[in-house]
């Protein structure tokens, strides 16, 4: 059994601490969180599992890692303090441990990743004799490991598209969908995810991922962006009103130049409500999926849609993320310590599982 800690107990921690004590080849050991107000609770409770499992949530970060787990699932978020989350994935690389992580997007096509980003990673390997490995749905296995495998279905592939259409009301992360992504906001708002460059900084990995895994030279990387107001005021269940006239959708993408063509492109369709921008895609059942669209012959389209956490889409999505993450931590323990991406860790059947539940 490999001793394995969950750091974070928030969308993604939740689902980690479920994943972790489902694998038959990890034991949970430690619980660790930042909130004063869940140190001591069990880790079955902060995961949704209505039952106990003897595990009794930290804060203390350093007596977690002296006790050398050989795992780390890091679910703390990295959006807003990338620094942090650095610091700590470093932390736990230096004690010995495997790390994954959905946290830092940069690292998510790691060869290409920032000297700044890179660097401290390779280091505590070196140190440490610990691993990485950053992935996640969208970007992760919705635009990296699954178009591929499609693209293999096709006789002639001319264009490779990932698409996430979402209904952002259920995305339970107000700071985010307000403020990161412009969500009722004045139309003359600019949200930090939408600013120039950065979707690119985000997807453009997972670009460049599969453009090496398909053989062939980027021309360049470019940016589409539209953004929609809201006809009508509308109330969400999680997080209230959003206002007439303020940004009601955001459809966007990130496309891969190849001969002076967009070839693989991802593409983002997100409404706070489904009567803004009806024109634009939508998802089967108007709530959210992943969709891989390989246009070619045959025009082969795969639709997922994934739900947890009582029918909730985005809690789905999050459970996949942290599916593919926990998934790898066997595979990268037997492997040698190092920094791996989606190309190098393969995406693996659920051994032991089938049918399976923990007592």
């Amino acid at each position: 059994m490999i001793p394995t800690v969950v750091w974070g107990t928030g969308n993604v921690g939740r689902a980690a601490i479920r994943a972790v004590e489902a694998h038959p080849a990890l034991t949970l050991t430690a619980v660790l969180v930042h909130d004063t107000a869940k140190v001591g609770r069990d880790a079955g409770e902060l995961g949704g599992l209505g039952r106990t499992l003897g595990v009794a949530a930290t804060d203390d970060i350093a007596a977690a890692l002296a006790a050398r787990p050989r795992a780390v699932v890091y679910a703390a978020s990295g959006d807003i303090r990338p620094d942090d989350a650095l610091a700590d994935i470093g932390r736990a690389i230096r004690a010995g441990a495997v790390v994954v992580t959905p946290s830092l997007y940069p690292l998510y096509d790691q060869r290409n990743a920032p000297p700044e980003l890179r660097d401290p990673v390779l280091a505590a390997v070196a140190e440490g004799g610990g691993s990485l490995f950053v992935s996640g749905v969208d970007p992760g296995w919705g635009n990296d490991v699954l178009p591929l495998l499609v693209s293999g279905l096709g006789t002639e592939v001319d264009v490779i598209r990932c698409q996430e259409i979402f209904d952002y009301s259920t995305y339970e992360q107000e700071d985010s969908v307000r403020h990161l992504i412009g969500m009722g906001h004045p139309m003359d708002y600019q949200p930090l995810m939408l600013a120039e460059s950065v979707p690119t900084m985000v997807w453009g990995g997972q670009i460049r991922l599969m453009a090496r895994a398909l053989g062939v030279e980027l021309d360049e990387i470019r940016e589409t962006m539209d953004r929609r107001a809201l006809d009508t005021a509308v109330t969400t269940r999680t997080m209230g009103e959003f206002a007439a006239g303020t940004q009601g959708a955001v459809r966007f993408e990130v496309q891969g130049i190849v001969g002076g063509e967009p070839r693989i492109v991802i593409e983002h369709i997100t409404r706070i409500h489904a009567s803004c921008a009806p024109d634009w895609p939508s998802p089967p059942d108007g709530v959210g999926a992943h969709r891989v669209v390989i246009e070619g012959r045959p025009r082969i389209e795969v639709t997922v849609e994934a739900s947890d956490e009582g029918e909730n889409r985005s809690a789905g999505g999050n459970a996949t993320a942290v599916g593919r993450l926990v998934s790898a931590i066997d595979w990268l323990v037997d492997a040698k310590p190092g920094l791996y991406d989606a190309l190098d860790v393969p995406l693996r059947p659920a051994v032991g599982r089938l049918g399976r539940r923990p007592a």
